[in-house]
């Protein structure tokens, strides 16, 4: 019974391999960590708000404990947040009450030489609305398209320096005949290195 029960929890766990080896496969990006927001940084000595790609920050620190994710040639995407929670203010080390939250993924532009940075593309690719959980986790699955309704280019960005950045934001609720709009940055995914299991998109 015990050989029997083994080999049916082998074939359970090589089954599970094989559905996210599946979704690897064909990868355009990975991600692997997170940031969370700081709501200033300095600019000539003077503080001003961290926007990125024309993003606004939240309003108070936060932070997130894990983060992955992989984004595929086609658009599809998977993800896992963990620890999305504030990080100051009163209500420190909650969601701060029932919130969704959405991936923004913005591409970069080809560095032009001696640059090996381009322009931040400020057009972003989104995901669906997620609900976050008490515990500020979060599930993504579904896919990343623009206002068009394209999805991210196979040039979006590489694991050397242009790097694309990948937001993880705040939901303005639907209000009415409005939709509901993606808002403030939370945090960041870090995209993941070739020592970490990244993919090198130098091909690009």
């Amino acid at each position: 019974m015990k050989i029997k029960a083994a080999s049916i929890l082998a074939s359970v766990l090589t089954a599970g391999s094989a559905v996210a080896g599946g979704f690897n496969f064909d990868a355009l990006l990975s991600f692997d960590g997170g940031v969370g927001v700081q709501p200033f940084r300095s600019a000539a000595g003077a503080p001003v708000l961290n926007t990125v790609a024309g993003v606004a920050p939240g309003g108070a620190p936060w932070l997130i404990r894990s983060f992955d994710a992989v984004i595929r040639k086609n658009g599809d995407v998977r993800a896992r947040g963990e620890g999305v929670l504030l990080a100051g203010g009163d209500a420190l080390g909650s969601r701060a009450g029932p919130r969704q939250v959405v991936l923004s993924l913005f591409c970069r532009s080809a560095p032009v030489a001696p640059a090996v940075t381009g322009a931040i593309i400020t057009s972003p690719f989104n995901s669906d609305p997620v609900d976050l959980d008490q515990d500020g986790d979060f599930d993504v699955r579904g896919k990343l398209t623009d206002a068009t309704g394209a999805t991210p280019p196979l040039n979006c960005g590489d694991t050397i320096d242009n790097r694309p950045v990948l937001l993880i934001r705040a939901v303005t609720p639907a209000s009415g005949a409005t939709p509901a709009t993606a808002g403030a940055w939370f945090a960041a995914g870090l995209l993941a290195d070739r020592h970490r299991g990244g993919h090198d998109r130098d091909d690009h």
